[in-house]
């Protein structure tokens, strides 16, 4: 069965200082997706695909910015029937590390909380002084 095509839209293409006319932008429904595209040639190769009119819509612009022309030849494509170009989501950031089960346990009433001392040093012993920075004696000599 032959698949009945729908007005979805148009673009203008400009030739120098002119306005050229419109080009039609018309839908495809099949049972795989949808299909976006001019009937005109040179431009019946660019084809946009999706799920739904919107995503095929999304395809569509997609594809026609990277046919050559620059965004000061055309003007659109403008979409009729309120077809919205669906972009895809963009992805979301990573999620946080979460904390440790330790660090998350609230500390028992009536105890403060103290910050956690690293392994390696004892909250008890300072650090030695080096021997070049230890206070000298003032020379009274003179």
């Amino acid at each position: 069965m032959a698949h009945l095509l729908e007005f979805v839209g148009s673009l203008h293409i400009y030739l120098g200082p002119y306005r050229g006319n419109p080009i039609s932008l018309y839908l495809k429904r099949t049972e795989t997706g949808c299909q976006i595209g001019p009937k005109a040639y040179p431009w019946n190769d660019v084809v946009g695909s999706g799920e739904t009119p919107n995503k095929a819509a999304a395809d569509f612009e997609d594809k026609w910015k990277t046919k050559g022309l620059s965004a000061d030849m055309y003007s659109g494509p403008s979409w009729e029937g309120g077809i919205k170009p669906e972009k895809p989501a963009p992805p979301k950031p990573p999620a946080a590390p979460k904390p440790t089960a330790a660090a998350a346990a609230p500390a028992p009433t009536g105890q403060p909380i103290a910050p956690v001392a690293s392994p390696a040093v004892s909250p008890d012993t300072t650090p030695a002084t080096a021997p070049a920075l230890a206070a000298q004696p003032a020379d009274k000599s003179g």
